[in-house]
């Protein structure tokens, strides 16, 4: 079908909600939501629908990167059409080998029959005669006016806990007295906001392995694994927000893996899509909203 501007996207629904991934291009899930209502991810209108060309784009919606973030090889432009094929109930999409990185990236889409879950898969293949090290970095790209929340570790007391229990990593660009960030004993939130024009980014590792976003009463929530005894990108990160003045991105990485010839790794997402959500504001409030929710999403 053809979606905004693009000719070749490929749709995929269950009756209740829907993926749209861009074949001319990307792949990109350029747009995720409940059918006939608002897309839960960002279009950036001055660039839906180009291709062909020779610099990156980001398009929107969710895309797949290569962790540790490093240009240009990070941002490699992926303009050229992309392979797609069913198999059973994963949609497999397969852009072009990168020739200047020499990776092979993939990206594959099921959804549940009946329900509100989708499932993506990361692949990332080394086609190089040569080991490469690399993470899978799985970006999604929400749509602006709306607020992440990632869940703080489990508390207890002093001094019954004596170890940590995460690393909190910052940017050099983070500023944690910025308004955006509510600093929670439950949640860390992140609001986004058209009219502030600095970015913002945190990473952490996320055991309870999920993060979510809510904007125009809905929700979207992201799991994914928090593995042990692996080293993931960027002092240790399983799990980063960003946000600038046009949208926020929630991400996923897998471990760092030493790839060689023809190894790759795979990083699997479930996306689980609610309606009707109000949250509110305190600990409690989110707590006692969140609690079903989560139930539904395990």
């Amino acid at each position: 079908m053809p979606y905004a501007g693009w000719e070749h996207c490929l749709r995929v629904d269950n009756g209740r909600i829907e993926a749209v991934v861009t074949l001319d291009v990307g792949p990109r899930v350029i747009r995720c939501g409940f059918i006939n209502d608002v897309n839960l991810f960002v279009e950036y209108p001055d660039q839906i629908g180009r291709k062909g060309e020779s610099i990156y784009h980001s398009y929107g919606g969710h895309r797949l990167w290569i962790a540790p973030e490093e240009h240009p090889k990070t941002i490699y432009p992926d303009n050229a059409p992309v392979q797609w094929k069913q198999d059973g109930e994963w949609f497999r999409f397969v852009p072009p080998a990168e020739a200047s990185t020499g990776f092979q990236k993939e990206l594959h889409v099921s959804l549940d029959l009946d329900g509100n879950e989708a499932r993506v898969l990361h692949r990332i293949t080394n086609v190089l005669n040569k080991a490469q090290t690399a993470a899978a970095w799985a970006v999604t790209v929400m749509a602006p006016g709306g607020r992440a929340l990632v869940p703080q570790e489990l508390q207890r007391p002093h001094p019954e806990s004596l170890l940590p229990v995460r690393p909190l990593v910052l940017w050099s660009y983070t500023d944690m007295t910025d308004p955006r960030w509510s600093w929670g004993s439950r949640y860390i939130q992140l609001r986004q906001d058209k009219n502030s024009t600095t970015p913002q980014k945190i990473g952490m590792l996320n055991t309870p392995g999920w993060c979510a976003y809510e904007n125009k009463r809905q929700l979207f929530v992201k799991r994914f694994p928090s593995l042990q005894d692996v080293q993931y990108p960027d002092f240790g990160c399983n799990c980063e927000i960003f946000t600038n003045a046009k949208m926020l991105e929630l991400e996923s990485l897998s471990p760092l893996m030493n790839l060689s010839p023809k190894d790759s790794i795979t990083h699997e997402e479930q996306w689980y899509l609610f309606r009707d959500v109000n949250l509110g504001s305190s600990k409690d409030e989110i707590e006692y909203s969140l609690r079903p929710i989560m139930e539904q999403s395990r």
